[in-house]
């Protein structure tokens, strides 16, 4: 059974291009109001909540060595990153063996999230290549493909721990056939990286797949801000503003990172996230690597705005890791304790979310069973 968002019908109809105003729209119907408790649960070590009290982890990411079946990209520029070595290092890969450090990743993800307390299952975020103006793939401008039938066999083989979230470029001249497979496939939500595959989400020549987004009713969990883990091509293409045409075009939109900025403490997008939350009910945030250094800014903004809340969904950008240091003189000293002998990643996000206050959601609100 898959399970889609409640993004409503395709945006030929006026009533279907999200925004707040006018009548009810199937957007608003379809949406599931919040709990009255947004960030609900425990903060310490209680007994593990019931699974239907857990959340979904709505972004970590899948990575994988290429091997002669999964179809797999990594760039040498990136094997050469430190941001890379420091994977292999963390999770003790070896290069030299693609197919059993992959399953390796897998078995540590796995390892975390079941024993994770408060979050019950991920969605693993798949991610597409840089296409040409042709719409064929441009392996040499691609530093990172993590192809979607692998996310999609990785997801099948381990069905209560994960959700699949491919990845489409639109430039791609097959985006819509490939959605449409996906979807057929279960995918739960699409994701994209503008600033590293190339395109501008806010280019109207994609209008098509966003309103076959929409009458899918698969949401598009796009990244926000500068781009700094992998090769940004673009950093204009990270601006929440772009994501104004899927929305108008009837798509739920999430922007990833709370729509953070990622330069420390500059948080221009800010006031566009408050924009965006009161002009379309189909614009979510997740509130993933807010911990960040480089994203706390946002972290602490939306901590004095809980009307946002609702909007605010649950992620960590597993693999990366979870800091309990923005939480220094802004919690009580047990809640705080309780955060630094946390060690699971998943746990520690969501108890620093509840702890500063910040309300969110787990994106399985967002879905309707099909």
């Amino acid at each position: 059974m898959r399970s889609r968002t409640g993004a409503g019908s395709p945006a030929s109809s006026s009533a279907s291009n999200g925004r707040s105003s006018g009548g009810p729209s199937r957007n608003m119907r379809a949406i599931r109001q919040p709990p009255p408790d947004c960030c609900a649960g425990p903060t310490d070590g209680c007994a593990r909540p019931r699974r239907r009290d857990r959340v979904i982890d709505c972004h970590v990411h899948l990575a994988a060595l290429r091997t002669e079946e999964n179809g797999c990209y990594i760039s040498p520029r990136i094997l050469r990153s430190p941001i890379f070595k420091f994977l292999a290092w963390k999770h003790n890969l070896n290069a030299q063996d693609a197919a059993w450090s992959n399953q390796k990743y897998v078995d540590d993800l796995l390892a975390e999230l079941r024993k994770a307390k408060y979050v019950d299952k991920a969605v693993l975020l798949g991610m597409d290549g840089v296409y040409d103006t042709n719409g064929k793939l441009d392996l040499k401008s691609t530093e990172f493909l993590i192809a979607n039938d692998y996310v999609l066999n990785i997801a099948r083989s381990y069905p209560n721990e994960f959700l699949p979230g491919v990845s489409i470029n639109p430039q791609r001249r097959d985006a819509i056939e490939e959605l449409e497979r996906c979807t057929e496939a279960g995918a739960a939500l699409v994701k994209v990286l503008p600033n590293s595959q190339g395109f501008d989400p806010g280019n109207r020549q994609y209008i098509p797949f966003y309103r076959k987004l929409a009458q899918l009713s698969i949401p598009l969990l796009s990244h926000v801000g500068y781009e700094f883990s992998l090769i940004g091509k673009d950093q204009s293409a990270g601006d929440p503003n772009k994501l104004r045409v899927p929305l108008e075009e009837g798509a739920t939109v999430i922007a990833a990172h709370g729509c953070s900025n990622g330069l420390v403490a500059y948080e221009p997008y800010y006031r566009t996230l408050l924009g965006l939350v009161r002009r379309y009910v189909n614009f979510f945030a997740d509130v993933s690597a807010l911990t960040l250094p480089n994203r706390f800014g946002m972290l602490w903004r939306l901590q004095r705005h809980p009307e946002v809340h609702a909007r605010l969904l649950f992620g960590t950008d597993y693999p990366l890791a979870v800091f309990h240091w923005p939480c220094w003189g802004r919690i009580g000293l047990r809640d705080f304790r309780t955060i630094i002998r946390t060690n699971n990643r998943f746990d520690r996000k969501y108890l620093i979310l509840k702890a500063l206050g910040v309300g969110f959601r787990s994106v399985d609100q967002l879905m309707t069973a099909s």
